[in-house]
């Protein structure tokens, strides 16, 4: 089931438009130049604005990625061997023994789990000693018969039918036994002269089972047939042919239906705990009813870890869940550094430009790799977005260079266009306070004090002030039910370059030192501030120190 695992180039959770367009573009140019299994993904939903930018250039949102943890889907193998209920006890031991398996998963005709066979119910089905008698009264056929002996048809009758007489075994002359032979009984025989064949024929038995490959003779053949009984003949000697035989028992007569199985979604670390208190070797997998591998304790070992290129970040509190099981190998950023560390030398590429797309659109550019219109259309939107039409103080010449440079690949008018778009993103539609406390918030930690901070973009501000009172409490359970010191929701005003700063939690004094204002009532003006990264999280890791 496993396979060779995917690289995602990923964004931030609640991902921007920079964020979502970075990775496509990215893992564009990756593929371009040769890299294998280089896949675009997302940590989160896709806002109004970068819908709008995926739906205009007509480009498929990435991947979802809610979480890198490593999962049962990469430890299963595949099933190579598995049996019916319907299989007879000598087919399971084959195949346990070519798939080298103690235990294999017992499958109905939809291939649906279930049960499991082990070499422990084999052992003891065969303690319990399985006889000719408790074959008779498994349900088996003569066509299990046929198949366990290898044997060959001389008379056909009614393959499908039941056994429902004894099974005998003539190791005497037959006029010893003849008077303990009963009409509809099966008999196995060895090489013995025509009359003993003849006599079994007479008394009426149901089928004949001629052992050591003995000749049968054409009279006898012709006999048979006019009588309805059914002659097969096997290279196995009498005790083996016996002994085979024992094992036509179907697998459902010794299976255990109280199986213990896993999603392929499963979390590693939730079914390791199983693994390890529970005496079975092998557990299935099961998706949806159907068996898609086992997972076998005897090999049993963490998987590759999954390799990431990190986009638009590179705080591991801003990663997708998971991020510390996996293995960082790239990072395409803007932002300042926020503690990273990794195991490994990988390649960086951070500027402080105005937007990730900025460098990638260099990258491009730098490896001379001609940039689709599509991808132009995601590198010029994203940048539009993080300078705001150029009003951002974030925004450098660089950015401005390349959307001048992309708007003649992507065909459009960037001023037009890029107005559009922010408007599709400044609608708040029918946004509540809670979806307007996690719009576009990254995690930061400045000081000792864990802080959320949201950034929401509008024309016109007064629909969002509005709401302020709701947006406050809403943020005020965020830090109670998530941990954080302080949540900050920056409300952006696009036509008159300023944002309203609202903000729950403590220390309250922090954002007071901050941005000298006061900060008693939870919200303040501050004019000609339009950017988290360069306005916002500066002065506040500069305020903490002097607390």
């Amino acid at each position: 089931m496993s396979t060779e695992k995917n690289i995602y180039v990923i964004g931030h959770r609640n991902p921007d438009t920079d964020s979502i367009c970075s990775a496509i573009a990215y893992a564009n140019l990756k593929n371009v130049m040769g890299a294998k299994n280089v896949v675009a993904a997302r940590a989160g939903s896709i806002n109004k604005e970068t819908k709008y930018a995926l739906d205009y250039f007509r480009v498929a949102a990435p991947q979802l990625v809610s979480d890198i943890y490593p999962r049962v889907s990469d430890i299963a193998i595949d099933v190579t061997k598995k049996v019916k209920t319907t299989d007879n006890l000598r087919t399971l031991g084959i195949a346990m023994k070519e798939a080298g398996l103690r235990s294999v998963p017992v499958v109905d005709e939809e291939d649906k789990l279930v049960g499991m066979a082990s070499v422990s119910d084999l052992a003891k089905a065969y303690f319990q000693e399985i006889t000719l008698d408790s074959v008779s009264a498994s349900g088996a056929s003569i066509v299990d018969i046929e198949n366990v002996i290898e044997a060959k048809v001389l008379v056909k009758g009614n393959d499908t039918a039941k056994i429902t007489g004894d099974i005998k075994v003539i190791a005497s002359c037959i006029e010893r036994v003849a008077d303990t032979i009963k009409a509809g009984e099966i008999v196995i025989i060895g090489n013995r002269p025509e009359k003993a064949y003849d006599k079994c024929i007479d008394l009426g038995v149901s089928c004949m089972i001629i052992t050591s490959d003995a000749v049968v003779s054409e009279e006898i053949i012709a006999k048979a047939k006019d009588k309805n009984v059914i002659v097969l003949t096997t290279a196995f000697d009498t005790y083996s042919t016996a002994r085979l035989i024992s094992q036509c028992a179907p697998v459902s007569s010794i299976m255990t239906t109280n199986v213990v199985s896993f999603k392929p979604t499963d979390m590693i670390s939730d079914v390791k705990g199983i693994l390890e208190t529970n005496e079975y070797r092998n557990y299935p997998v099961v998706e949806n009813g159907k068996l898609v591998g086992i997972v076998s304790k005897d090999k049993f070992m963490m998987p590759e870890k999954q390799s990431i290129i990190m986009t638009d970040h590179n705080e591991l509190g801003q990663a997708v869940e998971g991020i510390e099981s996996g293995k960082i190998i790239e990072v395409v950023d803007h932002h300042r550094f926020g503690g990273l560390q990794t195991s490994d030398p990988i390649f960086i590429n951070v500027r402080p430009v105005g937007c990730t797309c900025t460098i990638v659109t260099n990258m491009y550019q730098q490896y001379n790799v001609e940039i689709p219109q599509q991808i132009a259309g995601l590198l010029l939107s994203a940048i539009i977005s993080d300078t705001v039409l150029f009003k951002s103080p974030t925004c450098t010449q660089a950015d401005k260079d390349a959307v001048e440079y992309l708007a003649k690949i992507a065909g459009v008018d960037y001023k037009e266009y890029g107005l559009a778009m922010l408007k599709a993103g400044a609608d708040i539609g029918d946004m509540t306070p809670a979806d307007i406390v996690k719009n576009d918030s990254k995690e930061f930690q400045i000081g000792n004090y864990p802080m959320l901070i949201s950034q929401l973009s509008v024309m016109d501000t007064d629909q969002v002030m509005a709401m302020k009172d709701e947006i406050l409490a809403n943020m005020a359970q965020v830090c109670e039910k998530e941990g954080y010191a302080m949540s900050l929701v920056i409300v952006t005003d696009i036509i008159n370059e300023g944002s309203y700063l609202l903000f729950s939690g403590e220390p309250k004094n922090l954002i007071g030192e901050a941005f000298k204002q006061d900060a008693s009532k939870s919200v303040m003006y501050l004019p000609g501030v339009m950017s988290r990264k360069k306005q916002i999280v500066p002065p506040l890791s500069e305020a903490v120190k002097r607390l």
